[in-house]
């Protein structure tokens, strides 16, 4: 069995980091190794990486992404049929669920985050319906456990900006500002947050236990492994 995590890639070494310490630490919770991959920026791609694999044995691939946008429909398959590797099987990505939502909340605690204080949920940025779609469940999902609405916001593509509804919130007046941040892992995109104007920005969600017991999860249901799933 061979397990195949896939990010996006960013050009900041530090976030790269950040992705292979999370394999690291999904493949000592497994037991076995964890193989990283990236979609865009830099490589190796899933393609690549699934072409180096034993084809006699099958092989789990985990799209580290938070929502359902292009990359987890079109561009791991596509990269997984180029491979031609003849057993992989696509787990569904990270989010929307509540484990990331749990992650998210314990993110904001950790940054000084106190009820209430007006959250932002920021994410990179889609065009998206699927994505977005999911974006919205996950902003309500957060909305129920800080007890307020939170609002959804974009790093990249998408209205509004962090920075629009962080002004737009200042406007109205008279409660601090937290900037949740849903992004994997550290990058052009956090340092955006961190510009945004925020009175809080919470790290990414990255190397939480949370996480990793998530991807570890998603590697379990595969069907395959024969490990029992964890709580």
């Amino acid at each position: 069995m061979s397990l195949v995590l896939v990010a996006h890639g960013t050009r900041k070494p530090g976030g790269v980091a950040m992705i292979n310490e999370l394999a690291e630490r999904v493949a000592h919770m497994l037991g076995r190794p964890v193989h990283v991959s990236f979609v865009d920026v830099l490589g190796p791609t899933p393609t690549e990486v699934l072409a180096t694999l034993p084809a006699d044995a099958p092989a789990v691939v985990v799209p580290a992404f938070l929502a359902n946008g292009y990359h987890v429909r079109v561009d791991v398959p596509n990269h997984v049929a180029a491979s031609g590797h003849p057993a992989v099987t696509i787990t569904r990505a990270l989010g929307p669920c509540p484990g990331t939502v749990r992650v998210l909340a314990d993110r904001l605690v950790e940054s000084g985050w106190r009820p209430g204080v007006s959250v932002i949920l920021a994410a990179a940025g889609t065009s998206d319906p699927g994505a977005q779609s999911d974006l919205r469940r996950t902003a309500a999902l957060l909305s129920a456990v800080t007890g307020d609405r939170v609002e959804l916001a974009y790093a990249a593509t998408g209205a509004p900006s962090v920075a629009e509804a962080v002004a737009a919130q200042r406007q109205r007046g008279g409660r601090r500002i937290a900037v949740a941040s849903y992004l994997l892992a550290d990058g052009l995109f956090q340092d955006r947050l961190r510009d945004a104007g925020g009175d809080i920005v919470s790290e990414p969600l990255g190397l939480h236990p949370g996480m990793v017991r998530l991807i570890a999860n998603r590697f379990r249901r595969a069907g395959v492994l024969g490990l029992p799933v964890a709580a």
